[in-house]
């Protein structure tokens, strides 16, 4: 049964990357580079708005009942999140760019439209 579960929760992170991209690509931002994955920790979405380097985490979850998913980027998480930035910032020659960290937060409600939350500049670099 563990299988399936593991596999029912790679649909919905898939699913909520989606939406996620197209979440941002609303609100203009150019997407870079998706699911870009180094020693250090991984890294969902890496997308431009105007001049500055946005790092994204997307949390989706079916329900709040393990409380809302913007609430499982812990300082841990946040810690991988920033040495992948920093790899994906020196691979390419941007160290010098101006750079942030948002969490896009998707519910999917069963009979419902899945709910949207962006934490533009959620947490600072932590390393």
């Amino acid at each position: 049964m563990t299988g399936c579960a593991e596999c029912s929760n790679k649909i919905l992170g898939s699913q909520g990357e989606e939406l996620a991209v197209s979440f941002l690509k609303g609100l203009r931002y150019r997407i870079l580079e998706r699911n870009f994955r180094c020693k250090g920790g991984e890294i969902d979405i890496v997308a431009q708005d105007g001049a500055t380097l946005v790092f994204v985490e997307v949390k989706s979850r079916r329900t709040a009942d393990y409380g809302p998913p913007q609430l499982a980027v812990t300082p841990f998480k946040q810690r991988q999140i920033s040495k992948a930035a920093l790899t994906w910032l020196a691979s390419r020659r941007k160290l010098d760019s101006g750079a942030r960290f948002d969490v896009v937060a998707i519910t999917f409600k069963s009979g419902g439209d899945p709910q949207v939350e962006h934490f533009v500049n959620a947490f600072e670099l932590n390393y």
